[in-house]
């Protein structure tokens, strides 16, 4: 299926058309919660994501505007990414879903980083929103 075309107008349907692989929510996931922004960063993920799965998610993470791709200031042939306000509306969703898996498996428990994150207002919002106005 080509990645532009919506298989529905619902708006769930439409939001797994957008980001319903487990990658692409992984990758936000440690760019928003865990300031991951390199390639070499998201490879390491606990989850070992490939790396041509990781380049594509990327492009199309990019390609939808959820993050911005930029050379590092340190090192010319390297690439970082930042999220966009686009990507920061997603972790109230996030959330939800952490908070759901917290609720029906046992094994499962969001890292100190991630519950920073549960009160909107508070500070690991605000210095996320502060690195998207910094761009």
């Amino acid at each position: 299926m080509e990645k532009s075309v919506m298989r529905s107008d619902c708006p769930i349907s439409c939001t797994l058309d957008v980001l319903g692989d487990k990658w692409s929510l992984l990758i936000m996931r440690d760019l928003l919660f865990f300031n991951i922004n390199s390639f070499g960063g998201f490879l390491v993920s606990d989850e070992k994501i490939a790396r041509n799965i990781l380049a594509d998610r990327l492009n199309d993470l990019t390609e939808r505007k959820f993050i911005i791709k930029e050379v590092s200031p340190d090192n010319k042939s390297k690439f970082l990414y930042y999220p966009t306000e686009k990507a920061i509306d997603l972790v109230p969703l996030l959330l939800q879903l952490a908070a759901w898996s917290e609720k029906h498996t046992s094994s499962c428990r969001p890292k100190s980083e991630v519950a920073a994150f549960r009160n909107s207002k508070g500070k690991a919002m605000k210095e996320l929103k502060m690195r998207v106005k910094m761009l």
